[in-house]
């Protein structure tokens, strides 16, 4: 471990987080584990990223795209993004940046284990010190980094610095409502034993934990205990950690404003929308037609389940936007069956979605298992409605599907894209 003493507050806090992810490389993986299956998630799916960076239009199509992983860990994102890349057969180069040798040493032996090493780049050191030297970047990939530094501020607009001007980037940064509890912990920990460090602070911390009554807001959160049980990793970075910050909505959107940047989409979309928690007008009536960053907060305020903000931006002057529904368009499936999801929506009319504790039903338009059914993110909307015979009206036909959408792009279900230019 370094000697912080006499040294600024920000270097102490750079050192203290270097320090703490060489001693418990977060998260924990095994470089085995690649033979068995791939890690994935949000930010960095790239159907996502061509969806909300994009406009759905796949950059890789065209030719060389650059990606940068900053503060990559143990290689989530880097392995997902890589595997992607070389299953879509795109001409990708891929930075990846990060404080911890033992992290970047575990992110390699994983690309090792699937050949994938070979249009990838490993830095070691602060993507706030290195990020414009590698770029300019397509993407830009940051999950659970920024609320790590000593200035997330400064942090976010040296990765807008390092973003091509028709490029994006997918953030992840701790929600404040969601974990409750979690910064009482640390607080605990300043007042009883701040010094500590490495194996002396996470045995203090467990044995804090432990002692805690039911009453403490941390015993009593059910939504961060995959990190509680997860592990000495998961254990020392969600409670433990001495460089750490979380954002309401308001606070993710000045966040963003400051670094030049224009917020695309949260993920998953239903989580920010009022009427997800509550279907009473008379109570909804002023909060459904005002700007979306209203509309979000006060959704944030109403699930109280959100521990993390992910979500996608572009720079402020991009004038791409997320598609919406039209006639080229080509409607796809993630993270579902689209078969299994046609035959359930035709059984019952609805559709139940489930994100940390909650359950959230949707009535389906009438037609939707018949297009469910024909979409197979091959055909466009138009070729979609054209196998319908009889044909249905054709303004009836694009406006259940745009309910239908809708409702499925809001969970994470369905995106668009568009043909690629010949």
């Amino acid at each position: 471990m370094s000697d912080d003493k006499n040294q600024p507050d920000t270097v102490q806090s750079s050192n203290k987080t270097r320090d703490q992810y060489e001693t418990y490389p977060y998260p924990a993986r095994n470089p085995e584990d690649e033979d068995k299956r791939l890690v994935s998630g949000s930010p960095g799916n790239w159907e996502e990223v061509v969806h909300y960076v994009f406009g759905g239009r796949d950059p890789s199509a065209k030719g060389k795209i650059k990606i940068l992983i900053a503060g990559g860990g143990t290689g989530d994102a880097l392995v997902m993004l890589a595997q992607q890349a070389r299953d879509r057969k795109a001409r990708a180069e891929i930075v990846y940046i990060d404080l911890s040798e033992n992290a970047r040493a575990i992110a390699e032996a994983r690309i090792k284990r699937r050949n994938l090493e070979k249009n990838v780049t490993f830095v070691t050191g602060s993507f706030v010190d290195l990020a414009k030297e590698y770029g300019p970047f397509d993407y830009i990939d940051c999950c659970g980094v920024l609320h790590h530094l000593p200035d997330p501020n400064e942090g976010l607009r040296t990765l807008a610095d390092s973003l091509k001007p028709s490029g994006g980037m997918g953030l992840m940064v701790y929600g404040e409502l969601g974990r409750q509890g979690v910064y009482h912990m640390q607080e605990m920990m300043d007042r009883l034993n701040a010094e500590a460090g490495g194996a002396r602070r996470l045995n203090f911390g467990k044995a804090l934990f432990n002692s805690l009554p039911g009453t403490n807001w941390l015993k009593r959160n059910p939504f961060v205990g995959d990190h509680i049980h997860g592990g000495d990793a998961g254990f020392y970075d969600l409670l433990l950690h001495q460089q750490d910050r979380a954002y309401r909505v308001d606070e993710v959107f000045d966040f963003v404003h400051q670094a030049g940047l224009r917020l695309q989409s949260f993920i998953e979309p239903m989580r920010y929308d009022p009427t997800t928690y509550c279907s009473r007008h008379d109570v909804l009536e002023k909060a459904v037609h005002v700007p979306f960053r209203e509309r979000a907060a006060l959704a944030e305020l109403m699930a109280g389940n959100i521990t993390k903000h992910t979500f996608y931006v572009v720079k402020a002057k991009n004038k791409t936007k997320p598609p919406v529904p039209a006639e080229d368009a080509i409607p796809f499936f993630t993270r579902v069956d689209g078969a299994a999801l046609a035959r359930s929506v035709a059984k019952t009319g609805n559709i139940k979605i489930t994100f940390t504790g909650l359950s959230v039903t949707r009535t389906m338009p009438s037609a939707s298992p018949a297009i469910l059914s024909r979409i197979d993110g091959k055909r466009s909307i138009r070729q979609i409605y054209e196998l319908f015979q009889p044909m249905p009206e054709k303004f009836e036909f694009n406006a259940q599907f745009a309910v239908m959408y809708s409702v499925l792009n809001a969970a994470n279900l369905m995106y668009l894209r568009f043909p690629d230019k010949k």
